[in-house]
């Protein structure tokens, strides 16, 4: 049915794990062929190097851990959460909150007093933030306008939704909301939320719990998730109403990772390797024994982790010219969103203390490393 790709099809085996698994194939336009220009650093941008995120406005370090960050595509604005009661003037709430750093000010603010349990998630023109939260036994997801702190949206209030992701200008919020009822088996579903129309469309729907990991584009017209149970990963397009995949193949257990900003390109992950997957042309690019952690918003920059020990922990790769960049020789992770258009900028969290002068609070902070 349009706008739904509950998975009733043919039984396939995998090679890697014996377990049986529906296929579903419906074609789908995907994103024509475009140019991937590399965008110039903005005016006023910050230096190359390490620049600590999780300081109070006077640039006291914080007090308690931060983590779980994201940055918008064009590097100016950084949301994570953290236990810190020093970030803004009125101190959080004894507990996690989100904050928004704006860079160029700078100017950090608390959205909400909630504490978040999963990594909070940004609007790519950084105008909006949404996270998850436990309400009572459902979880909820909070939507909040940066400019006013005030409550934007409050999604799903009759079912338990997470994983929130949001499009460019934050009309569009794909999430994943579970249905408990009627019993006996929990049920679940993908959706995107408009709100400018109020209107709710379903992308998928599983008869069971496993993550699903909605990633939407840019301008809300693609939705990349997976079906946790088989370990597939499709594509969902707008205008048709339509899911394509599995796009890492008939007997491949995949992990989805991440969708590109520009809709052209899908990472996910697979034993020890990440592949990206292009959708223009249908290719798909080995990284191998790296286990890949985000992709810029144009699907040309890796960021990953090295599978090795004694080297970095985070390493960005240009697809396009087989180079590597340095983000932490130090430990360190990230989530997805780490990284700006370009790959110019990496938002990342690390307990060390030896990334900038004056790290001496022993908490994780978080950090963005700008790049050449």
């Amino acid at each position: 049915m349009r706008g739904n790709t509950s998975r009733v099809g043919t039984r396939r085996v995998r090679a890697a794990l014996g377990a049986a698994a529906a296929v579903c194939a419906v074609t789908a336009a995907l994103p024509g062929a475009a140019a991937r220009a590399e965008p110039a650093r903005a005016a006023g941008a910050a230096a190359v190097g390490v620049e600590r995120i999780s300081v109070a406005p006077d640039g006291t370090q914080g007090d308690g851990d931060s983590a779980g960050a994201s940055i918008t595509p064009d590097g100016r604005h950084v949301v994570f959460s953290s236990a810190a009661r020093n970030l803004t003037p009125d101190g959080a709430a004894g507990t996690d909150a989100v904050f928004v750093r704006e860079l160029q000010t700078p100017l950090t603010q608390r959205m909400g007093a909630y504490h978040p349990i999963q990594p909070p998630a940004i609007s790519g023109d950084g105008a909006y933030v949404g996270y998850a939260i436990q309400w009572f036994n459902d979880v909820r997801i909070r939507q909040y306008q940066v400019r006013t702190g005030g409550t934007a949206s409050p999604n799903c209030s009759a079912y338990s939704c997470d994983q929130p992701s949001l499009n460019a200008d934050g009309r569009y919020t794909a999430l994943a909301l579970l249905i408990r009822k009627p019993a006996p088996a929990n049920r679940q579903r993908v959706e995107v939320h408009d709100w400018n129309t109020g209107a709710v469309v379903t992308v998928a729907s599983f008869e069971h719990t496993y993550p699903a990991r909605p990633s939407i584009s840019g301008d809300g017209r693609y939705v990349a998730y997976q079906n946790g149970q088989t370990q597939d990963v499709f594509v969902w397009d707008r205008t048709t109403g339509t899911s394509s995949g599995p796009v890492e193949g008939p007997s491949t257990a995949a992990t989805l990772l991440q969708l590109s900003d520009d809709g052209s390109t899908v990472v996910y992950l697979s034993g020890s390797d990440t592949y990206v997957h292009d959708l223009r042309s249908g290719t798909t690019r080995l990284v191998a024994d790296v286990r890949g952690v985000a992709v810029d918003p144009t699907g040309r920059h890796l960021l990953y982790a090295p599978t090795g020990t004694g080297g970095p922990s985070l390493v960005l790769r240009d697809l396009e010219t087989g180079t590597d960049q340095v983000v932490s020789d130090r430990p360190a992770s990230a989530g997805i969103d780490a990284v700006s258009a370009g790959g110019r900028d990496v938002v990342f969290q690390s307990a060390a203390d030896d990334l900038v002068p004056g790290d001496t609070n022993g908490k994780s902070d978080v950090f963005v490393r700008h790049l050449s």
